[in-house]
């Protein structure tokens, strides 16, 4: 099958958006690619597609687990064969993984960068047909990105054990020094960019000067209706405002670093869930979130960087329809 025919089998998709199709040929010809594109661009087409058209293993590194869950479940509703290693897999769940990957019975496996350093996945790796390896949220491995994790630079040595192997990296928001980054600290052959425009039509950026920010915050979610992230510098502040949010009527929760690991999956799905229109958060709420109705993404404090302003403001309107 072409690309286009795996994208409507699997996807009822009629055609590539943006700049899909250039990496998707750049990396099914071969070529260490890196793409830029901005919060809701397709992304995950431009290595799901491929990986469905070549022969052997897509390696799918990525930092989060719930990330991972979400897209293996949907990979899997399009019965398409798809397996994810996390830290939450007995070893026993993790060979038996492994092995589906030598004999094919999974064409994406996604990991965490953590887990590539382990024994058992390198021993295990030189028996697996690897097609290519996809990074997504490539600038965690630049220390001038704005969320360096050092884990990421386990992928050059992954790299080293699969020589001719293709490297994809993907990322919303990359400087010109990360850009350059992470061409050199990922092993690229040659320079290979391509990059999307981060216009996003739908949404609009307003700027409010208040002595009051909880009353404006209030004003504005009274003003406009749907779903809503509403970011904080401090952990202390995403309680306060909370708090304040459902003193005044709206369903709110908050989300930090700080909340034990499954009062945080809890709070994320209730959002998610819309059974919460509102969830306060520090940037540690950010990276993979998936809900296209975002309607409003409200920073109560600057964010640390503009590449961190981009990427939370972009998690509006990811389905295309007015959003600020």
């Amino acid at each position: 099958m072409t690309y286009k025919e795996i994208l409507h089998k699997y996807w009822n998709y009629p055609d590539f958006r943006g700049i899909q199709k250039e990496i998707i040929e750049s990396i099914g010809s071969g070529k260490d690619t890196l793409g830029l594109m901005p919060t809701g661009g397709g992304k995950s087409i431009t290595f799901q597609v491929p990986a469905l058209a070549k022969e052997g293993v897509c390696i799918v590194i990525t930092p989060l687990i719930s990330l991972m869950k979400d897209q293996v479940d949907n990979l899997r509703r399009r019965h398409i064969k798809a397996a994810a290693i996390h830290s939450g897999l007995s070893r026993d769940e993790i060979v038996s993984i492994l092995e589906n990957c030598i004999f094919g019975g999974i064409k994406l496996l996604y990991i965490s960068p953590e887990r590539l350093s382990s024994e058992l996945f390198q021993v295990k790796l030189k028996h697996i047909k690897v097609c290519f390896i996809t990074v997504d949220e490539a600038h965690c491995i630049s220390q001038w990105g704005y969320d360096f994790r050092p884990s990421y630079l386990e992928i050059i040595k992954i790299r080293s054990l699969l020589p001719t192997v293709p490297l994809l990296a993907l990322t919303a928001t990359a400087t010109p020094e990360v850009v350059k980054d992470i061409q050199v600290l990922l092993g690229f052959v040659a320079d290979n960019v391509f990059r999307m425009s981060f216009e996003r039509k739908n949404l609009s950026y307003v700027l409010r000067t208040t002595q009051e920010k909880f009353n404006e915050m209030l004003h504005i979610l009274q003003s406009v209706e749907g779903s809503a992230i509403v970011y904080c510098q401090s952990r202390r502040r995403t309680k306060e405002a909370a708090e304040f949010l459902i003193k005044n009527g709206v369903s709110a929760t908050w989300y930090h670093a700080g909340l034990e690991n499954i009062d945080k999956n809890n709070r994320q799905n209730e959002w998610q869930a819309n059974e919460k229109r509102v969830i306060v958060a520090t940037n540690a709420f950010g990276m993979g979130i998936d809900k296209a109705d975002v309607r409003l993404v409200i920073h109560l404090d600057p964010p640390s960087s503009i590449e961190a302003y981009f990427q939370e403001a972009g998690r509006a309107g990811r389905d295309g329809k007015k959003s600020y």
